[in-house]
Parts: structure tokens; sequence; C-alpha cells
């Protein structure tokens, strides 16, 4: 990768790791279910009039915009207003490559090798101990749905990779347009139209500024760029950018919101980036380019060139 492109994948990492202290602020200004849904409708206006007609069947879509867009989001949300701190929702929620190994191999039968299996096992010990840090320290409630919101988006990935939309970033503002009505219906019945008038009659700017970088910066850029990054670059040389995302996500929880982070945090970010770089990155290595042999009539070649051609 060049380095303007490493820069970009870095930069991306960032975005989204800054993009969970930018979630506990807009939380002080709106219920979390119609946080989400002004996220997903500012971002997927206008946006959508740009990016032209969907490159993939609906069906995927509406099933990537319901997991990801309804339950992901609408859970981590949820469970940060419950108390899951910003930099640990960071960390935890990066146990979806776990779930997508998973789920993966019960609905597209790929099976995971010793070492993914070993990453598995690591990430799954470092939410355990995750777990009975947050259980001793703050509510267990969010901390669980951050998890379910992790199952969410395994699930969401593995639909992606069956639809295999040749245009990332057409497909995520497409996906976008799925969540809203869900999830502003919800947050009618859920937390009451009452709670969701007062939340956009006293919009401010920092609210609006809140919405746009959640919206546009985090999940039109973000997506976008990084949909750039694997179409000009082998995955194996993009998806390790993203376990920073943990890494800024707690740093900035700690310069921001004050976040501490106690040893149990520190082991629990230590098994789960190494359980999931296990899981993620097993097999990265390029495989050898096959040998051609040709056969050729000896008597034509110079017996010093050999017979084959690699």
């Amino acid at each position: 990768m060049r380095p303007a492109h490493i820069a970009l994948a870095a930069l991306v990492a960032a975005v989204w790791g800054v993009n969970f202290v930018v979630i506990e602020i807009g939380l002080d200004h709106f219920p979390p279910l119609l946080f989400s849904a002004l996220r997903f409708l500012v971002a997927a206006l206008p946006a959508v009039f740009f990016v032209g007609r969907p490159k993939v069947a609906w069906k995927w879509i509406v099933g990537v915009g319901l997991a990801l867009g309804v339950a992901k989001f609408g859970l981590l949300f949820t469970g940060m207003s419950l108390g899951a701190p910003a930099g640990l929702s960071s960390l935890v929620l990066q146990v979806q490559a776990v779930f997508t190994a998973l789920f993966a191999f019960l609905a597209l039968g790929e099976r995971p090798g010793r070492v993914k299996l070993l990453g598995m096992g690591v990430a799954l010990a470092g939410i355990g101990v995750a777990a009975v840090d947050e259980g001793t320290s703050g509510p267990l409630t969010g901390f669980l749905l951050v998890i379910t919101a992790a199952v969410c988006w395994g699930v969401s990935n593995v639909l992606t990779r069956k639809a295999a939309p040749p245009d990332p970033l057409n497909f995520m503002v497409w996906v976008s347009t799925v969540p809203v009505l869900p999830l502003l219906a919800l947050s009618l019945l859920l937390e009451g139209p009452d709670r969701d008038l007062a939340a956009l009659r006293g919009l401010d700017w920092t609210g609006a500024g809140v919405i746009v970088y959640v919206a546009w910066i985090t999940t039109v850029f973000g997506f976008g760029a990084w949909g750039w990054l694997l179409r000009r670059h082998p995955a194996s040389s993009v998806a390790p950018f993203s376990l920073l995302v943990p890494v800024f996500g707690m740093s900035s929880a700690a310069l921001f919101l004050g976040e501490s982070v106690s040893p149990l945090r520190w082991c629990a970010a230590a098994l789960l980036v190494g359980g999931v770089a296990l899981t993620s990155l097993q097999g990265c290595k390029a495989a050898p380019e096959p040998t051609v042999r040709v056969l050729v009539p000896t008597t034509n070649v110079p017996t010093t060139h050999g017979g084959s051609t690699p």
C-alpha cells in the first residue's frame, strides 16, 4: 500500500474509533432509537440521489438494513445509553469477527482452521474478562446489549458477503434507507412521542454536528473510503487496520470523556484484539503463484535452459 493509502486506512480507523465518543455525546441530546434513525436518515439523504440505482438485489439491501441498521445500531445505541462506556463498547464490538466466522461456517460452509478457532477462543475469553470488569464496575445490561449488537453485525457481514456489492458506497447508502422507518416506529413505541418531540425541538448546533458526524463522516466517508481501499488492495492488507478502531476508541474516550481503563480492561483488550487478529488475519499470506510447466521438445532447447518455464 502507498503511504497515502496507509494514512487513509488509519484515518478511517480513527474516524470509527472517535465515533463512539460522538455517540456518547449524541445520547445526551437524543433518545437512542431516534438518534439511530436520524443517523441513517441523514446518511441516506441526499446521497441516495447521487449514487445511482441499487446494484444488488433488494433482498440483500433490506436484509443488511434490518440486521445492521435496526438491530446492530439500535442495540449499540441503547446499550450505550444504559451505561456501556464508549471505550469499552468500541472494544467489545470487535468480537463481531468471531460471530462472523461462526455464521460463515453455519451459512456458507466456511470451515475455520485451528488458528482461527484459537483466535475465537481467545477473543471470547477477552469478552469474559470484560464482563467481569463491567459487572463489578458498571451496569451489565448495557454491556450485554453491545455484545448482542456484535452478533447482529456478524449476521449483516455474512449477508453482505452473499450480496457481494460491486460498489460498497452505493450499497451502504441504499442500506441506510431501510432502517429509518422501523427505527422511528420503535422510537415512538418504546421511547414515546413526547420524548422524541422534545429532543427535536431542543436541537442545537452540538446535536446537529453529532448527527452530521455519525451520518456523513462515519457512514458515508468511512464506508466509502474503506470500500475504495478494498477495491485497490487485497483485503488482507486493509483488514488489519480495523484493529486500530478500539485503540482510537479507548484513547479518545479516556481523553475526551475521562474514562479510566482498569487493569482488567487492559487484559480484556489484549485478549480481544489478539483473538480478533488471529480470527481475522489467518491466511493473510498470499498464496504462491502456481507453477506452469510447459513441455517442449528437448532437441530444440539448449540444455542449459532446462525443460520447464515457471
